[in-house]
């Protein structure tokens, strides 16, 4: 059996930055035609200088193949209003983070004061910049997504016609939050859709699966899985492969984020396969998103074939990936 896919994209990526982006940079470009890069750097991308000198890394890291980067800022309060408008033009959209909640986020937002927060939010309704959101609270880590409803209810009341993004998503509550307001999306990744907490911290640690937010309980899951495998109009795939090298993977004080990008078209197309949906892989990872976001990518045609692949167990000595020495049951076959 084989399927071809047109255009795929990863809506929501970490490339990081130096030698870690030049080895993944060229595993996101070989399969997706493009990816929604996120600008957790250190320091963070939030100047139109920090813009183009990252995007001109990645085109240097990605190397022949064919990939669009789309940029993100790191959400600040004081943007101005002619800052946004200058930089409308080079971004996609602009990510925001709870302050502390995830990998380089400590300059992100506290409180989540609308007073703050709203002329940044108009300005970026009114030019048409798509928000991105990483829905945490700083509660107990189970419940931290649920508990940040709320705020994702007052932006979407707030801010009716700005386009706002719930970042991968792991609870029920959240695909729930999506059919009660008309501007609420979604990213889903690859791991929210095989794990739950007990493929993390059920037996031994698996240190290569912890992530944030952290995986949640069967029945998230399960809500997960009937939104994607209907590739539902309001989600679209975001990976968050979130590479780590392999030391700060296995050590005290784990580093969270699991390693996708490499595997991930093959692990959708196996798990879309054993659900009997493989007809709306193509809008999970590709159509959908190009609606949300209004974007037209590249032509970039990736053809898989239903025939056992065994996943490396590590790329460039660095980096694990998720499934790490596992055998998948497709394979890519060509990408171009």
């Amino acid at each position: 059996m084989v399927i071809s896919l047109h255009s795929p994209l990863d809506m929501h990526l970490h490339l990081r930055d130096e030698e870690m982006l030049d080895i993944v940079a060229p595993l996101s470009a070989r399969t997706f035609a493009g990816g929604l890069v996120m600008p957790n750097l250190v320091p963070p991308v939030t100047t139109a200088e920090d813009v183009a000198r990252y995007r001109g890394k990645i085109r240097k890291a990605q190397g022949e193949n064919r990939f669009v980067p789309y940029m993100t800022l790191f959400f600040k309060s004081d943007y101005t209003p002619e800052f946004l408008e200058s930089v409308r033009d080079e971004i996609l959209a602009i990510k925001l983070y709870p302050a502390g909640i995830t990998t380089n986020s400590e300059g992100g937002v506290s409180g989540f004061d609308l007073k703050e927060l709203s002329p940044v939010l108009s300005v970026m309704s009114d030019l048409g910049i798509p928000l991105c959101v990483h829905g945490e609270t700083g509660g107990f880590v189970m419940d931290r997504e649920a508990e940040f409803i709320p705020i994702y209810e007052r932006l979407a009341e707030n801010f009716p016609d700005l386009t706002i993004v719930m970042e991968h998503i792991t609870t029920k509550e959240a695909v729930e939050a999506l059919e009660r307001y008309e501007n609420l999306y979604a990213t889903i990744t690859l791991h929210h859709l095989y794990i739950t907490l007990d493929d993390v911290a059920g037996g031994l640690l698996q240190p290569h699966l912890f992530c944030k937010p952290i995986a949640k309980r069967p029945e998230d899951r399960s809500a997960l899985l009937n939104v994607a495998l209907e590739a539902h109009p309001k989600v679209m795939f975001g990976s968050d492969s979130a590479p780590h090298p392999r030391e700060k993977k296995e050590a005290p004080g784990c580093a969270a984020g699991v390693f996708t990008a490499p595997i991930a078209l093959q692990g959708l197309a196996q798990l879309f396969d054993r659900h009997g949906a493989l007809e709306n892989l193509q809008a999970f990872v590709s159509d959908n998103a190009q609606r949300i976001y209004g974007i037209r990518p590249l032509e970039k045609e990736v053809v898989l074939e239903k025939t056992a692949w065994l996943v490396p167990e590590i790329y460039e000595g660095t980096v694990v990936p998720m499934f790490a020495g596992e055998s998948l049951e497709w394979r890519i076959v060509s990408a171009g």
